[in-house]
């Protein structure tokens, strides 16, 4: 199996212009993201507005990642998650043939598979490629949790589902991943709880915030590996306000309006259903940033 990807690691949003991708605000997003020594980007995923991106949009997200990450040390987790396997199945080959290091593939979402399902959806799209998979686990989104055992399984069948993104917001669970699965990764996608997940046996984040703060999100990971807690625990205090205003909204919406607040993408665009920020969490949004120092 290739090199397992791990540590630190965003959730690249999509910048939109006149509807279309924003490609030059997108490669200057993912060059910030090199900058500050970030272990990888993912593209394509929730934060990245992907259930509104087009096939070929979502195919030239991954692309361009690859190649502005192409020889720098950062790697690229591509987005390749559907409730259509077949269509999975086709993300997670292209992506493969781009050059992207490794797959995150998120739970069906609405059709809420049994978990004989969750295996046979997974399985398949890992069978297909032979870059690792990252499963991502988020049921408050998708309806349906991946359960301990079924990871085990399929991490049993086939060693390339090396770990997951956890995102049930369960301290707990991350235990019971870690006392059940040998060496089966965990990430956390919850920016609140980076380092209590970091802090039960997780070796990597897989961050919101790190798009608009990457140098704080390497330092909380370079820490909780270096086994420094005091100085883990006091940066993760300091990001809390952040953390937790970026999802006073449906994400991705309060990061992408942090982001054009502080110059880093030259437009703000949703598209439908996503709706702009109400005002008054605008006026909350710029209060808090002004704790923070965002770096260019």
């Amino acid at each position: 199996m290739k090199e397992e990807i791990i540590g630190a690691m965003s959730a690249l949003i999509t910048p939109f212009k006149n509807d279309k991708i924003d490609f030059v605000s997108y490669e200057k997003i993912i060059k910030r993201q090199i900058k500050y020594k970030m272990d990888a980007c993912v593209p394509t995923g929730t934060t990245g507005e992907s259930t509104t991106l087009s096939h070929k949009e979502h195919m030239d997200c991954i692309k361009v990642a690859v190649d502005v990450c192409k020889n720098t040390g950062t790697k690229v987790l591509a987005g390749a998650g559907s409730n259509s396997t077949r269509e999975a199945i086709e993300l997670a080959q292209f992506a493969q043939k781009s050059g992207a290091d490794g797959i995150l593939c998120v739970t069906p979402y609405y059709n809420k598979p049994t978990q004989e399902g969750l295996y046979q959806h997974f399985i398949s799209i890992a069978n297909s490629i032979d870059i690792p998979v990252l499963l991502y686990n988020i049921p408050s989104r998708t309806g349906v949790s991946i359960e301990v055992s079924t990871m085990k399984r399929l991490n049993e069948v086939n060693k390339n589902i090396y770990g997951v993104k956890e995102a049930s917001g369960d301290i707990e669970r991350v235990v019971e991943i870690k006392s059940k699965i040998k060496d089966f990764k965990v990430l956390s996608g919850e920016d609140s709880i980076n380092q209590p997940i970091l802090s039960s046996g997780g070796c990597g984040v897989i961050s919101v915030t790190g798009n608009l703060l990457p140098d704080r999100i390497v330092n909380l990971v370079k820490y909780a590996n270096e086994n420094k807690q005091n100085e883990c625990l006091k940066e993760s205090i300091e990001l809390f306000e952040i953390n937790k205003v970026l999802f006073c909204e449906t994400n991705p919406i309060p990061i992408k309006t942090a982001m054009f607040l502080c110059g880093l993408i030259d437009s703000l665009e949703f598209r439908l259903p996503l709706s702009p920020m109400k005002k008054e969490n605008i006026a909350l949004l710029e209060n808090i940033l002004q704790k923070y120092e965002v770096k260019e």
